[in-house]
């Protein structure tokens, strides 16, 4: 009886065929058959929605293949992956292959969540048919995205500029990252200060301590409303407690010993691996799945052939097979000893609608370790290979047993503590460690073995400045993990939303970290204001778990686009009928005219920022915001090779730069010729990325002084302090204000012709 198995890809038929043997013909459908149509909408929004499915363009040989192919075997089983997408793939090859009233009946449908030699004749002896309900579920995340992108071009191409699109789903995540730069953009940092003392007590080793409490109060109290979090809020306080110090004497109040245990991490879901190959392995999301995709489709292993080396990597459950559990304790108890076993195998609990017919990732065969098939596999393939190797197996051994020693010292009012922390059992961890930003932080080395109520002697004692930090950026690693925690995409979207919001320049890439760009901001305020429930996280979650439900068999897919559309469609035309433009502010600039006098902005155009005359339409002065003007020699030397240093203009502002360009590249920025307050450097001004002058300290970002204000060389007659900050609002109005918050001096400037 000849059979034939249809896979997506080549890979994944190649291990496959190897598996079936000769009486099976197996072939690739490289991906998706059918779509909607890409030069219309393909849904008919008056008729149920239904959609109009096409061959894709180039598919056409294919599909004549796969057809000649079945109309020859006897069987066929349809053997995409897994998911809903997989789903949809078996049901329109069904679709194009069963024409004919004798292929009907011969139709199966198969799947299996690894490549292997059991899961694969296991699935062959026992088909199954399609699941039309994930099939459906598939075609309802196609149809909301085909009638949010297709409707909302239009929107964006007349409020914005041509050529523009937007996403379901991709449109949150740019609001995610939009939203994370405004807090920071609005973050007022507070200064504070530690102090820590080294002490030495009748045993060594010396010890350091910090000061917890001073007075019957915290040094940091995070609960305390802002203006209140820190004892130590300036160097004269941090001083006087240093004095204190070095005149008090320390004992050695408590002794305070707890035996923790660090329970293993489970296995990877999707998104687990993907975050934490981004950390360890620094892969994009994009990468690690097409990594793993090529792990589980199979690799060549020399004489043995291809093999699936990992289960499917779409997933978010943390289930793990009986068998695998099995296995892997065997190869525990003869590589760590008995000691490394729990009693039972751990059972892990997967979040929410976790789909448990799938499993966490794991690698598919103990007998396949990543050393020993290191020579078959890239260097790519190998690392993520034993990550997923050594998570698996550390999952399924016994907790780390952590003992953590905290010291209590007293010296007159004031109370230290010191911690240490000593693995007094490694457990899972002699397999696998999670990096130090998502283990929980065990401070200090190690303490000595001291006595409750010993006196101590005081080593040293210092002083250590700080300043509270703004959120920082998302990575792909952290996006990736918003999303899942607010429900946001499923573990197959991820990459796509990522490479999306980047592709379409709503987004880019800063150091590794999301920054939104201008046009992002601009497009996301006008979805803000026009669709506040298409792009609010609650309400896309509630959209997953729907697409969820459907899948299940609890909810049609028509209702669930009907829901959708309805007051979608109503605020698109009241949107498409508002006047006017979505554009950024115009921004300010010293120049001026060189025609009309009146003075330069930088506007925003069709290709993004551009100067232009404020006089305009009289006066249509315009350039380019990157085209540099001529240089200017000035009176500065450059610091390495001593060549006069020119004034030029960039796109982020003014810069001095080395006339020795390009034999020496030396840039410095421009210096108002005001001395930072926090140290020794100049105050210089810059532009960030979207064109915005800020002044910060030359030193920057080691030094972390930096203002939207313009410094201004004159004393405060408040404090003394020696420069203010001209404010502007939006009028052109302006003020001086004191760069020392606590002052609180400001004054307003007058204008020309203001009345006395």
């Amino acid at each position: 009886m000849s059979s034939l198995v249809i896979v997506e890809s080549p890979a994944k038929a190649k291990t496959i065929e190897k598996i079936l043997g000769k009486d099976f013909t197996v072939k690739a459908s490289v991906g998706h058959v059918k779509d909607l149509p890409k030069k219309k909408i393909g849904v008919d929004v008056e008729n149920n929605f239904s959609p109009e499915y096409e061959v894709i363009p180039g598919k056409e040989k294919v599909i004549r293949e796969l057809k000649a192919a079945a109309k020859r075997a006897d069987r066929v089983f349809l053997a995409p992956d897994p998911d809903r997408e997989g789903e949809a793939i078996a049901y329109h090859i069904a679709s194009e292959i069963s024409e004919k009233k004798d292929l009907n009946g011969k139709i199966f449908r198969v799947a299996f969540n690894e490549i292997t030699e059991r899961a694969v004749k296991e699935a062959i002896k026992n088909p199954g048919k399609i699941d039309m309900n994930k099939v459906n579920a598939q075609q309802a995340r196609r149809i909301l995205d085909r009638l949010v992108g297709y409707k909302l071009s239009p929107l964006l191409w007349r409020k914005v500029r041509r050529g523009l699109s937007a996403g379901r789903v991709q449109s949150v995540a740019v609001k995610i990252i939009v939203d994370r730069e405004r807090e920071i953009e609005a973050f007022e940092p507070e200064e504070y200060w530690m102090i820590t003392v080294r002490l030495e007590g009748s045993s060594p080793p010396e010890f350091q301590a910090r000061l917890h409490k001073a007075g019957g109060k915290l040094v940091i109290d995070r609960d305390a409303p802002r203006g209140e979090r820190f004892l130590l809020g300036s160097k004269e306080a941090a001083e006087a407690q240093v004095e204190a110090a070095r005149k008090g004497e320390f004992t050695l109040a408590d002794i305070d010993k707890k035996l923790k245990r660090r329970m293993p991490y489970p296995p990877f879901t999707t998104s687990t691996l993907q975050q934490e190959a981004a950390r360890k392995l620094r892969f994009s999301v994009k990468k690690t799945m097409m990594v793993a995709q090529q792990l589980y489709e199979g690799i060549d292993i020399g004489e043995e052939g291809s093999h699936g080396l990992i289960t499917y990597m779409r997933t978010d459950s943390v289930r793990v097979a009986k068998e695998a559990q099995e296995w892997a304790r065997h190869l525990i108890g003869s590589a760590y000893g008995k000691d490394y076993l729990p009693e039972k195998p751990p059972v892990y609990k997967s979040k929410g609608a976790a789909q448990e017919a799938h499993e966490a990732v794991r690698p598919t065969s103990p007998e396949r370790p990543p050393q020993a098939i290191k020579g078959f596999l890239t260097k790519d393939q190998h690392n993520l290979y034993t990550l997923v190797w050594n998570r698996f197996v550390a999952s399924q051994m016994s907790p780390a047993q952590l003992e953590q020693t905290t010291f209590t010292i007293a010296s007159g009012g004031a109370e230290y503590r010191a911690s240490g922390t000593v693995i007094r059992f490694n457990g899972f961890m002699a397999a696998y460690t999670e990096t130090a930003e998502d283990m929980e932080e065990e401070e200090g080395g190690l303490l000595p073995d001291l006595k409750k109520g010993e006196g101590l002697r005081l080593a040293d004692v210092r002083q250590s400045r700080h300043s509270t930090q703004p959120p920082p950026r998302y990575s792909e690693a952290t996006l990736v993990k918003t999303l899942e925690e607010q429900g946001i995409g499923r573990p197959s979207t991820y990459a796509a939303i990522l490479s999306t919001v980047v592709d379409r320049k709503y987004v880019q890439k800063t150091d590794g970290r999301f920054a939104p760009t201008e046009l992002g901001v601009v497009v996301n305020d006008l979805l803000v204001e026009k669709f506040p429930e298409l792009i609010d996280t609650k309400f896309t979650a509630k959209m997953e778990d729907e697409l969820d439900r459907i899948e299940d068999g609890g909810l049609k897919w028509v209702k669930v686009v009907k829901d959708f559309y309805t007051p979608f469609s109503r605020d698109l035309d009241e949107a498409l009928k508002a006047p006017g433009k979505a554009t950024p502010a115009d921004i300010a600039t010293d120049e001026v005219c060189d025609k009309c006098g009146k003075p330069m902005i930088i506007k925003w155009g069709r290709h993004g920022r551009f100067v232009a005359c404020s006089g305009y339409p009289e006066c249509k002065n315009t350039r380019p915001l990157e085209a540099e003007q001529e240089d200017r020699q000035t009176d500065e030397v450059c610091d390495k090779c001593g060549s006069p240093m020119v004034l030029k203009s960039g796109r982020f502002g003014k810069f001095l730069a080395c006339s020795g360009y390009p034999e020496c590249k030396s840039t410095k920025s421009l210096s108002t010729g005001i001395k930072c307050p926090l140290d020794s450097g100049d105050i210089v001004e810059r532009r960030s990325k979207k064109g915005k002058p800020f002044w910060s300290c030359g030193n920057y970002p080691k030094c972390k002084f930096a203002t939207w204000h313009r410094p201004v060389p004159k004393k405060c007659p408040k404090c003394g302090a020696e420069f203010l900050l001209e404010k502007k609002d939006r009028q052109g109005n302006a003020m001086h204000l004191c760069h020392n918050k606590e002052c609180g001096f400001n004054e307003e400037l007058r204008h020309e012709g203001d009345a006395d």
